[in-house]
């Protein structure tokens, strides 16, 4: 007789949703009971109005959000990959504007590649004032061999990442198209573990995130901050979100999209949040982004405060171009919808930070503990729990990758109470020079 293997349990992804919101919700709920006193003592200077509304974006909403992305990592269970007999045929979009210090290196990746079918690689020099051009040329036919052909485009003048990227697709046929920034490097089984993913994923699927990770951690204090903020933030939250069938971000240093829904989409739109923006256009339409936990990109990030700040602006203004063009996403029945609105409190949660926490950390100083007090440690042990959920989540991934979570103590500890001090401030300049329709530039450097 066959042996009967025992059945998992299995909890529908729409009842995970369901359960892990009422429990956020609770946590809310129990949130708001202890910081009455919080709220009484605040709105003898400030009113009962604003002193709810700083409490509710200082302690309810962050609370809300830690609790919800806990549960959810806790009940994600990632489905398996098939077993596939055959790989298809894929082309590689490189946008590559001023990388001579790093385009070779990322070429150099792809030529290390695992992946079983053809690959072509298509780098787009975006009008590049370095000799990224001469290099990406080089750097073509040294790796240029069988199952690997790479070949480099020139705009004649600087136009924008979109212009780059619309022209790659519009020379190439496959139906798989990957975007890699040029001044990133793949782990060896990064496109085949993409493409895995996504020939795994639900029928739905149209676009598949990579993993994004830092590659220059030791460089200083500030990007040493930065490998936790990708390591623990970014990575988790695309996790959570794909685990409910939205992932808002395909992000351009690392993504997998079918041409077909591209096509469907009229490519990348010319803004500065491009990925964003087409992102959202494929959520539109009902389709499904799915995020790949293990297929590992390395990427540079900003090493001074003045690159730091024109990313996270252009990242800022990026979510303000999305919700202009596709805002009606806020009214669609779908689980990803609760992610929409949870960017839409980013702009009051920056604000509210900036505005009035920062400055309760000064009044705190001198003996004044309206905004910042004791009341408001009731906010840590929710981030400590998150913190120490989705460093076990990642360490593992880690370990099945090979890797190591690299010592970075100093790191850790300026990312934890010091990173949002910067980081917020500098949004909430990017939203500003949004709204006042400031010139817009690609690149950080």
């Amino acid at each position: 007789m066959p042996v009967r293997r025992p059945r998992h349990f299995y909890v529908p992804v729409r009842a995970k949703f369901a359960l892990v919101l009422v429990v956020a919700l609770l946590w809310t709920v129990l949130s708001v009971v202890l910081s009455m006193r919080w709220l009484h003592d605040l709105s003898q200077p400030l009113g009962l109005a604003l002193a709810l509304l700083v409490i509710a974006f200082i302690a309810y909403v962050p609370g809300f959000m830690n609790a919800f992305l806990i549960g959810s990592i806790l009940a994600d269970r990632r489905p398996p990959r098939r077993a596939l007999a055959a790989y298809p045929d894929i082309c590689v979009l490189v946008a590559c504007y001023n990388e001579g210090n790093n385009i070779a290196e990322t070429l150099a990746s792809f030529a290390r590649q695992d992946y079983a079918g053809d690959v072509e690689v298509v780098v787009i020099d975006d009008g590049s004032t370095d000799d990224s051009l001469v290099i990406a040329q080089a750097a073509a036919r040294i790796h240029t061999r069988p199952g690997l052909q790479i070949r480099v485009l020139a705009q004649p003048r600087n136009g924008g990442k979109s212009k780059a990227l619309n022209r790659g697709l519009r020379e190439t046929a496959r139906e798989l198209v990957i975007t890699v920034d040029g001044d990133c490097c793949l782990r060896a089984d990064a496109l085949r573990k993409l493409v895995g993913r996504y020939l795994s994923d639900p029928p739905n699927t149209v676009a598949v995130a990579g993993a994004v990770l830092v590659a220059n951690s030791r460089e200083n204090l500030l990007t040493r901050a930065q490998e936790w903020d990708y390591f623990h933030g970014i990575a988790a939250v695309k996790r959570v979100q794909s685990m409910y069938h939205g992932t808002l971000v395909a992000q351009g240093a690392f993504s997998l999209y079918t041409r077909t829904a591209l096509n469907q989409a009229g490519g990348w739109p010319e803004c500065v949040g491009e990925d964003i923006v087409l992102s959202w256009a494929l959520l539109k339409t009902g389709a499904r982004i799915g995020y790949c936990e293990d297929a590992c990109l390395f990427t540079k990030v900003p090493p001074t405060l003045r690159q730091f700040s024109r990313q996270r602006q252009r990242w800022s203004r990026g979510l303000m171009e999305a919700f202009a063009r596709h805002g009606g996403l806020l009214l669609k029945p779908r689980m990803s919808t609760l992610f929409i609105w949870w960017n839409l409190l980013f702009l009051p949660l920056d604000l509210i930070y900036t505005l009035a926490f920062i400055p309760g950390l000064v009044l705190a100083l001198f003996g004044v503990y309206w905004i910042a007090g004791p009341m408001t440690l009731l906010v840590l042990p929710l981030a400590m729990i998150w913190n120490l959920v989705i460093f076990r989540v990642q360490a593992m991934m880690f370990r099945r990758e090979g890797l190591k979570v690299r010592r970075n103590f100093t790191g850790f500890l300026f990312y934890s109470l010091a990173y949002t001090m910067i980081l917020q401030p500098v949004c909430v300049l990017g939203y500003a020079k949004e709204a006042l329709g400031l010139r817009k530039t690609w690149g950080t450097k």
